[in-house]
């Protein structure tokens, strides 16, 4: 048997999400933007096979596709959409968690709420980076190139794809937060 429970967060509660991403910020402002992405990326090999609840393991995948943002030289992320997504995961890379983790069923309940508030934050990005993987890959196939290959360099048939989506997203992004700037989850948006 399962118990489905929906959870509405209201302005005082993102509030306290808000606060702690942060003070998580400040306390990783001195890590490299490689110290944070393997910190985070331990979220989700200490998770994964283990028995956690299906709210954390559904939203891992999330987490995955921000982290292979950041390091696919392929997409090459230009340094301000790459300190927005830094941004979000210093969240992870911070040992201070609003649950501690060890909490049984709802240690991760905190990490699960802030991988979703993180891939709604960058909503675009991970649209462009999407769409920039799927175009990759059905190019690559079309080239008999394996996809993966990809990941570590830039090829000139995908740049100028690259490039349009990229003007996507800060079109997009721009619609919603005015200056393009990150805006850690504005309540009222």
């Amino acid at each position: 048997m399962s118990l489905a429970i929906t959870i509405e967060l209201g302005d005082a509660e993102l509030q306290h999400f808000i606060n702690a991403l942060r003070q998580a910020q400040e306390e990783t402002r001195n890590m490299s933007a490689r110290e944070i992405t393997e910190a985070a990326g331990k979220l989700l090999s200490r998770d994964r096979g283990v028995d956690e609840p299906a709210y954390v393991t559904d939203r891992l995948d999330k987490l995955e596709n921000m982290i292979s943002m950041l390091n696919d030289e392929g997409f090459a992320l230009p340094p301000e959409e790459r300190h927005r997504v830094l941004g979000c995961l210093a969240y992870f890379a911070n040992p201070k968690d609003l649950i501690p983790d060890d909490v049984p069923v709802f240690g991760f309940l905190d990490d699960a709420i802030m991988i979703e508030l993180c891939a709604r934050e960058l909503e675009h990005e991970i649209d462009a980076y999407a769409d920039f993987i799927a175009y990759r890959n059905e190019e690559a196939a079309l080239r008999g190139v394996d996809p993966a290959s990809l990941r570590t360099e830039r090829v000139e048939w995908a740049e100028a794809r690259r490039v349009e989506l990229l003007d996507r997203m800060r079109k997009r992004r721009g619609s919603y937060t005015g200056s393009g700037g990150m805006s850690l989850f504005s309540v009222g948006r």
